[in-house]
């Protein structure tokens, strides 16, 4: 009876010490990843995408060009990411994310750099932004939302929301910066200073603390302990294959529910300040309409991030999508600054949300076998409606003189987008349960 209370006593003292020891392990290396791939964002997609309308005036005095003709550039910008996001996602697959997002992150800060040389003319231009949105694809969302659902599997909406606070802090800071070297410098130093930030601070942040998977060193998604884990080990990623998962009816509810919505949040963006100034409102207080939706889309990254970890997903989607409606419907018919407020507020909470939405629901139906085709084309999706949206909205203003008409129909594709998310049915590939669950029950034994 003594040896048995010995060797019960030593086996509490052992789950005891596994139960305890675990919560002062070090800080999991995961999160430093999610910091070099926010870093990583902040540099890429704010420099071309939020900057556009800082250098748009610069553009057109020295192209001699009106605002359709340079904007145009832009759209081709938003048609290329669409174009691009295969490729990439096939690279991705085929050669790994960490090397992708270097070759990119170079190809994209030297194209900047010497964006003189491609540039001399207007077509010059179009070519210019038509390179740097393809290239940009490897140092947008899709790689480094692909290295992040590797590392998590619990907490991966969480990691995919602080992920993407690089490029809501991005959208923030970088225009005032680009501005600012612009009047000081001009518009062609203006990106070659940027493209040499890139150079500079980018790829070694990258280089330096990305890594591809935590078994490359010995560690598990979420930092669980390591069972057998040999680091470098090549242990497939579960999930479907990309032909498997875009034959399934899952992947096009989600197409088309992604499709809708990015025309239709960002169209509302994009008109954001016009639209309010066509309704009395001054150019000053429309801007700050304007910071309120760009407040909001940082917000709502984050926020689903966080939501993404404790409810179903695609719940959570329609939640949001729905929210999207409600702003819209307030752009509609609303006539107070207030009631425009409140729906520049929802709107931009949709646009944040729907990113990250994306990356984690292709995770969770689909797995990580393919997730860089998967995602891509998804994400592709996303893109090509975010050219089409203001280009409907613009359309329909000139056609009518009003924005009401696009707005009642991206009101009611809002609203068909959250319905479709209901019905994407359960996951395929759940979060792993945490291992302490075991060491408590038998604690407790």
């Amino acid at each position: 009876m003594t040896d048995m209370s010995r060797q019960t006593s030593s086996a509490r003292e052992l789950v005891v010490q596994r139960a305890t020891v675990r919560p002062h392990a070090s800080f999991f290396y995961g999160w430093w990843v999610v910091l070099a791939c926010a870093v990583g964002l902040f540099w890429g997609p704010p420099v071309t995408v939020f900057c556009f309308p800082v250098f748009l005036k610069p553009l057109m005095r020295d192209f001699h060009a009106g605002r359709a003709a340079v904007s145009l550039g832009f759209t081709l910008h938003l048609v290329a990411i669409a174009v691009g996001a295969p490729l990439v996602g096939w690279l991705i697959d085929r050669y790994g994310t960490r090397k992708v997002i270097l070759l990119a992150t170079a190809i994209f800060g030297s194209i900047l750099l010497l964006n003189k040389l491609f540039s001399a003319n207007l077509w010059q231009f179009y070519l210019f932004f038509i390179a740097l949105r393809l290239v940009g694809n490897g140092v947008g969302p899709l790689p480094y939302g692909s290295v992040v659902s590797l590392w998590f599997d619990r907490y991966r909406g969480l990691a995919l929301g602080l992920m993407m606070v690089g490029i809501g802090s991005g959208a923030m800071i970088m225009p005032s910066l680009a501005q600012q070297l612009i009047a000081r410098f001009g518009w062609h130093t203006a990106y070659a200073v940027l493209g040499g930030a890139v150079l500079l601070i980018a790829i070694p942040v990258v280089a330096v603390i990305l890594r591809e998977r935590p078994q490359d060193m010995g560690l598990l998604p979420d930092g669980a302990p390591p069972r057998n884990v040999v680091a470098g080990s090549e242990a497939a990623a579960p999930g479907l294959s990309a032909l498997d998962a875009w034959s399934t009816g899952t992947f096009w509810l989600m197409v088309c529910a992604f499709f809708l919505v990015s025309a239709s949040v960002q169209g509302s963006v994009i008109h954001l300040a016009a639209m309010l100034s066509d309704r009395g409102i001054s150019a000053q207080t429309a801007a700050l309409g304007s910071s309120l939706a760009g407040a909001a889309v940082l917000l709502g990254r984050v926020g689903t991030g966080y939501l993404l970890d404790r409810f179903f997903a695609p719940r959570v989607a329609a939640l949001f999508f729905a929210g999207a409606a409600l702003g819209i419907g307030l752009l509609w018919i609303g006539s107070t600054v207030a009631i425009l407020f409140v729906g520049a507020l929802f709107v931009g909470l949709g646009l944040g949300a729907e990113v990250d939405l994306i990356a984690y629901l292709v995770s969770r139906h689909f797995g990580l076998r393919a997730s860089g085709r998967v995602y891509s084309s998804a994400f592709a999706a996303f893109a090509l409606a975010g050219a089409l949206g203001p280009l409907i909205m613009g359309a329909g203003f000139d056609l009518t003189g009003s924005y009401r008409g696009p707005l009642a129909s991206f009101f009611a594709a809002t609203l068909v987008a959250a319905a479709l998310m209901t019905r994407l049915g359960p996951y395929r590939y759940r979060a792993s349960e945490p291992d302490d669950n075991e060491q408590v029950l038998r604690l407790s034994i």
